[in-house]
Order: structure tokens, then sequence, then C-alpha cells
């Protein structure tokens, strides 16, 4: 293998421009990248800078061509339907998705399945619109407590959350309603990628908090994947965030949860610091996403990838020369487009390694999936016939 340990740092909706197909999704003209490099009068973000990012779009305010010898850089795009974070992440591990997942944003879920979720639970449904998860609790908190309903509510995503007080209705009971929840939401007409237990306590509105408590429940991938074949021949799956809740568990070695982008990273630097396994230490940092791209806040968003790109340089100090670190996105969530969705894009590919001696700027890739193939490749293994992909020979044979 030319590298034992391989670290791919999702960066979450940081998008590079509009997809081939973008006008199927009202997408035509998004660039998160660029648009929120303009909303702040540019961006410093020296590493990714040195890494080549303005080589792959030469209007992101702030960056400039540079020679980059280690590190090589170019754009991908989607080939499975759909902008959502678990069809992205199943793509770079092999899987092409033909039909999306369901999204329920702007109307809220049907009727029928309310009715249904509040007979078997034996609950009161109270909600059910998209909503800030932290407002929410504002506005139907104090109600859930009075009455032991479940506030049920979606976001941008394909997932269905549901909020209950620890006290009032108890975390266990939450958890039984939302394994309902998901028995009914894997039928086609409501197909939805998760369903999330969102717990929470406190007094009144002015204080109502979510506790640590979360628990996701996600569909298995929908076949095998880079992961599975790793982990089955004895190479370490580390995953650091929400990975692990985005695989459903399948194909993972160990997981670690995070409260932000920097304690991911920080997480991620520990890893290449402390950690001599061998196989894939795979991250996603959602803050760019959740805090910023969903709720159209350009400068938070570009605040948010310049604290990114200080960590990154932390990172990029510590890792060893037989080490390679690729930095990635599953979509885009251009903050300056309308309304709260992601937007359907291209994503940037950043490679580095301190063995690379002749990085420079690749043509784009039409699948996510280089990224699991190329890494497959690396450790000796061929992907499954199911899946799709290809590798990026040029980072191997450097």
């Amino acid at each position: 293998m030319k590298f034992k340990r391989v670290f791919v740092i999702v960066i979450d909706s940081v998008g590079i421009g509009e997809e081939p197909d973008a006008d199927k999704f009202g997408d035509v003209g998004t660039n998160t990248l660029v648009h929120t490099s303009e909303k702040c009068g540019g961006l410093k973000v020296p590493v990714m800078n040195s890494l080549g990012l303005y080589d792959l779009d030469n209007h992101i305010l702030g960056t400039s061509k540079v020679n980059h010898p280690n590190a090589y850089c170019l754009r991908l795009r989607e080939m499975s339907a759909g902008k959502d974070t678990m069809t992205g992440h199943w793509e770079m591990m092999g899987i092409y998705t033909t039909k999306p997942f369901q999204t329920f944003t702007d109307t809220g879920f049907p009727e029928a399945l309310i009715k249904e979720l509040e007979e078997k639970t034996g609950h009161k449904v109270i909600g059910n619109y998209a909503a800030s998860g932290t407002e929410i609790l504002k506005e139907l908190g104090e109600q859930q407590k009075r009455d032991n309903s479940l506030i049920v509510y979606t976001s941008a995503d394909s997932v269905l959350q549901i909020a209950a007080h620890e006290e009032t209705t108890g975390v266990q009971e939450l958890y039984r309603c939302c394994e309902i929840a998901r028995e009914i939401c894997l039928r086609p007409e409501y197909l939805l990628g998760r369903v999330i237990a969102r717990p929470f306590i406190g007094e009144d509105k002015n204080s109502f908090k979510r506790t640590p408590n979360r628990h996701d429940l996600a569909m298995s991938p929908t076949g095998i994947t880079a992961m599975n074949i790793l982990k089955d021949n004895g190479y370490m799956v580390s995953c650091v965030g929400k990975i692990g809740d985005i695989f459903n568990m399948v194909g993972v070695s160990k997981t670690q949860k995070t409260v932000s982008n920097i304690d991911g990273m920080n997480k991620t630097i520990e890893e290449a610091k402390s950690h001599d396994f061998t196989g894939l230490c795979y991250v996603n940092l959602v803050e760019f996403d959740s805090e910023y791209g969903h709720r159209r806040n350009p400068l938070g968003y570009g605040k948010c990838l310049e604290e990114f790109d200080e960590k990154l340089g932390e990172l990029l100090k510590v890792v060893k020369d037989d080490d390679l670190v690729m930095v990635t996105a599953d979509h885009g969530n251009d903050p300056t487009w309308t309304g709260t969705d992601h937007t359907r894009e291209k994503v940037p590919l950043l490679c580095y390694s301190k063995s690379f001696k002749h990085g420079r700027y690749l043509d784009e890739q039409d699948t996510f999936a280089v990224i699991g193939d190329t890494i497959l490749t690396n450790f000796g293994l061929k992907k499954d016939p199911t899946m799709i992909g290809h590798t990026l020979e040029e980072l191997l044979n450097d």
C-alpha cells in the first residue's frame, strides 16, 4: 500500500458550482464557495488555498494561484439522484442511488402518516412543519410538556424528528415512538433517510435545551460499501461525527460523536497524532450545513470555513509521510440561495500527502465514488461488482 492511513474529511455542504442537471432541482446558478466568498468580501483560507482551491474556481474571493506539489485538486459530480446527506456520503463509498429520499420541507408530513403515528404511539402529534430544532422548542415545548404529546418536525433533509421532554415523556418512551416512526417511514410512499429522537429538558420556553441523548434511526446502506470491504479485511474504519449514523453503523469499526466542527477536527487531529491504525478515518463536519447553509447565513458560513481552514492546518502538520488527507463535500447549500434546501452542486476534492511531489489540478470526475475506489485500490482491495467508482491513479503513482 502507498498510504497506511487515509483521512476523508467531509465539509458538509461546501459545494463549488451547479451540477449539469441543476435545472431539475431549481438550482441553476448556485455556488456555495463563490457566493459565500463574495458576501464575506473574501475568505481567509490559506491552507485550502495552498492545496489548490483557486484552481477549482478562480472566482473564490481571497484565493490565489499557487503551485501545490503536495496536493492534487479536482471537482466531483454526483451521479446519484438527489442532493442530500445520505446519497452523497453513500456515493463516496460506492453506492449509486437512483431514487432520491423524500423530503417534506414545504408541506409537512401527510395526514395519513401523522394519524398512524398517533394511533400506534398513543400520543397526540403537534407541529408537523419544517423548523429549527431549538426554535420549535420555544414554540411548542410548553405544550408538549403539558400534554405529553410529540413534537414532530422536519428540515430540508430527508428526516422526521420527534422532540419530547425527558421527564414528562421519558427517553425510552421517545425512543419507542421513534422506532414506530422508522417502521412507517420505510414504506415507498414515505421513504425517509432518518428518524431522529430529540429529547430536551428545562422548565419553560426560556430554559428548554436539547440533551446529548439524541438517537438516530437511519436506513442501512442499500448495498456493499468500501467501508464494508475495509472492515471485513481487517482494516480500521474510524468514524468521527455523524458518519456512523449515516451508515447505520454498517462497516464501522468505531465511532466518536462530536458537538461542533472544532470538536470534530480536534478528535481527527488526535486520531492522527495518537492512533497508529491502518485504514480509514472518515469525518463529517456538519455545522457549515446545519448552522449556516440552511439558515442562509453567508457571513457565518464564511467564518466557519475560516475556522476549519485553521484546524486543517493543524492536522496537516501532524500527519505522517504515508498518510493521505482528502477534503471534500456531500452536496451544496448555497447560503445566498432562495429557500432553505440543499443545492445540487459539484464538490471540491483536495488531496494532500507529504509524499506527493507532482501535485496539480486534475480533470473533473463524474462521481463521488472515486474516493472509496481509490482507498480500496490503495489497500489492494477490489470493489464489489454492484459498486460504482474508479481509481484516481495519479494519487497512488506519485
